[in-house]
């Protein structure tokens, strides 16, 4: 039902089991209606081995796939028609199969090599002739080509996959986890409540965070490598979404920001630790609320919407100048009660430091998804 209801995870996890079901009834129907083949099975594996999420990807994928294969009967065909079926000429493939299996040139595909070889030996030694077992071996070849074939094919014309949202997506979860450190920190920095218990929790939700990046990373490689032989980009619907400059802009940035986040949270796991003389309960209230004004930026991120880039990239940039202001503050507040910002033993001038470097990487956002939405 969400998958009928909205597009998303679900409607393209249903839209990828149909299109492997067609090809691979489409590729059984050839293999075994067509062409009587004493293997069919082999078109309808390759078939939906194949199917992947973008046409690049697939492309790919099925030319290491058929590599694998090739190589696989290959070797089958050498020592079989060499020493005959033979246990020992069994032992021989299986490790000549194994070790080129290691090819890092075939990627995912390399298991496919001892598979192709284990298969080509058992339909070998099932022929009677040395022709019927030729032909057999070419079969298997051809039904493997076949597969592959269709697959593509009907991953290219039914509803050709083009992931343009997954670079968009991959920002909304970096900035919701984001957002929600940024939260806890605001809340427990407004309290004062800076104890280890609660920096450690902070430390695991950097590590989240961190994590958050290379999912936005993963879906801006899928989104950009949705685009090569999609012939849905030349569409006029899709034309807008096709540059994805902005999205690793931004990404570079909230990168950077994180990075600076994960430093702050180390900074602040040291306070207590550190500090026992000086009045810091004044800056820690001025620090709360800038955290405050950077998640009110993520926040908005969290919900970035290409078709209202504008506006949002407007109202982030007005949050980014409250947020400078709050900065502002935590430099006045720490000169105002003469906080040791130069002292290396103390945490203040560290904190000072990675606020600053925060709130740049954040205003290098804004002003990149600006610059976009102008353009």
């Amino acid at each position: 039902m969400r998958a009928w209801g909205a597009s998303g995870r679900e409607r393209q996890t249903v839209l990828l089991v149909a299109k492997c079901v067609l090809a691979a009834t489409l590729s059984w129907w050839i293999a075994h209606d067509l062409l009587h083949a004493t293997s069919p099975a082999f078109a309808p594996f390759s078939a939906v081995l194949t199917m992947n999420v973008t046409l690049q990807r697939s492309v790919w994928e099925t030319l290491r796939y058929i590599a694998a294969v090739v190589v696989g009967v290959a070797v089958q065909a050498a020592i079989g028609f060499t020493a005959g079926p033979e246990l020992f000429a069994f032992a021989v493939v299986a490790v000549i199969a194994l070790s080129l299996g290691q090819w890092t040139a075939l990627g995912e595909q390399r298991s496919q090599v001892a598979t192709a070889a284990f298969f080509a030996f058992s339909t070998y030694t099932a022929a009677a002739t040395n022709a019927d077992r030729a032909h057999q071996l070419g079969q298997i070849v051809l039904l493997v080509l076949i597969g592959c074939g269709v697959g593509l094919i009907v991953n290219l014309c039914v509803a050709p996959p083009l992931r343009y949202r997954s670079a968009e997506q991959g920002l909304h979860a970096l900035a919701a986890e984001m957002e929600s450190l940024l939260d806890d920190m605001a809340d427990g920095l407004c309290s004062g409540d800076v104890d280890a218990e609660r920096a450690e929790q902070w430390r695991k939700a950097g590590e989240r965070v961190q994590e958050a990046v290379g999912q936005a990373r993963a879906g801006l490689s899928t989104a950009e490598s949705s685009l090569p032989f999609n012939p849905r980009r030349l569409l006029p619907a899709h034309r807008g979404y096709l540059s994805f400059d902005r999205y690793r802009q931004a990404l570079g940035a909230m990168e950077r920001a994180v990075y600076q986040l994960g430093s702050l949270t180390r900074s602040l796991g040291r306070w207590r630790e550190t500090e026992d003389t000086y009045t810091y309960a004044p800056a820690l209230e001025v620090y709360a609320d800038f955290a405050a004004r950077l998640r009110d930026i993520a926040h908005v991120i969290a919900e970035l919407d290409t078709d209202t880039l504008a506006d949002q990239a407007e109202q982030m940039c007005a949050l980014a100048a409250t947020a400078q202001e709050a900065l502002q503050k935590v430099l006045d507040v720490a000169q105002e009660y003469g906080l040791p910002l130069a002292d290396a033993s103390r945490p203040y001038g560290v904190l000072i430091v990675e606020a600053s470097r925060l709130m740049e990487e954040f205003q290098n956002t804004c002003d990149v998804l600006q610059d976009t939405a102008d353009a």
